[in-house]
């Protein structure tokens, strides 16, 4: 993985621990100027590790009890062994296929991560029960070509190369539904599952606030520290709110918004929750 310490890591104040997970083909040393968090870092002191994916197409396998589960735990295990972390503050933010794996570690790791975040890849992951409520902010976009808005797989993800770089998703049928008799959740209806398992308000309907002119946050009520919020970009694609990397890339991963920017809303949401399962520093 790559670490990005900021100047206030003087080896004896504990310090927040993000770690940002990159999208299908993506890796790591791309995602880090795809994201900026560890240059947004310096300034609001926190450290930033981004984990590379294996494979020829770097990627993750988001599911419970999968290898990458366990990666990720071992990256938190070196990070808080070899710098100054506060346990309680660990963060997970993930893009498109990392955001999957992020919903995942949410289930899994729920003793380590104080919160999660993501953008284009938000996924209800079956049987999760983290036993505490776990804070969620997600960014999806009404266009996203890859993970569509209103539920599974979008009509891009074909295209996409194939795990060992030999032909494409499409070619080796990864693409295609789990089950095609059976509907995919929407993003909203995948938010709702995460405010119900949070603890929040039955039935979930969450409340609108027009942030932008093209974004709408939807925020469910829920009780403090269990809170459950969307922010849905009107026309977005499979993109990270704000960032410059893919401006131009309209054609592959449709528009980037730049109206918000998840690296500030997703920082100021994760310095608003500590885990009360945090180990100490």
């Amino acid at each position: 993985y790559l670490r990005h310490l900021p100047p206030a890591h003087d080896g004896t104040t504990p310090l927040p621990l993000v770690v940002d997970l990159h999208s299908y083909t993506e890796g790591a040393d791309v995602h880090t100027v795809h994201s900026g968090l560890g240059p947004y870092g310096d300034e609001a002191g926190f450290v930033t590790v981004t984990p590379q994916g294996t494979g020829v197409v770097a990627m993750w396998r988001p599911r419970p009890g999968s290898p990458d589960v366990a990666f990720v735990a071992q990256v938190l295990d070196h990070a808080e062994a070899t710098l100054c972390i506060d346990r309680a503050r660990v963060y997970v933010v993930g893009l498109s296929n990392g955001a999957m794996l992020a919903s995942v570690l949410a289930c899994e790791l729920p003793d380590r991560i104080a919160a999660v975040a993501a953008v284009a890849g938000v996924t209800d992951v079956a049987g999760c029960d983290p036993g505490r409520p776990v804070p969620v902010v997600a960014f999806h976009g009404t266009e996203d070509p890859f993970l569509d808005y209103d539920g599974g797989f979008g009509d891009a993800v074909a295209a996409l190369p194939a795990p060992d770089g030999e032909g494409t998703l499409g070619d080796a049928g990864v693409a295609d539904e789990p089950d095609p008799d059976v509907p995919a959740p929407s993003v909203p209806d995948v938010l709702a599952a995460w405010a119900g398992r949070n603890g929040c308000d039955d039935p979930p309907a969450p409340a609108e606030e027009r942030v932008a002119e093209d974004v709408t946050r939807l925020a469910f009520d829920c009780p403090a520290g269990a809170e459950v919020v969307l922010y849905r970009v009107e026309g977005g694609g499979s993109t990270w709110p704000g960032a410059e990397l893919l401006r131009h890339a309209t054609d592959v991963v449709g528009v980037t918004t730049f109206s918000i920017s998840a690296t500030e809303i997703t920082w100021a949401f994760f310095a608003d929750h500590a885990s009360a399962a945090g180990r100490g520093s």
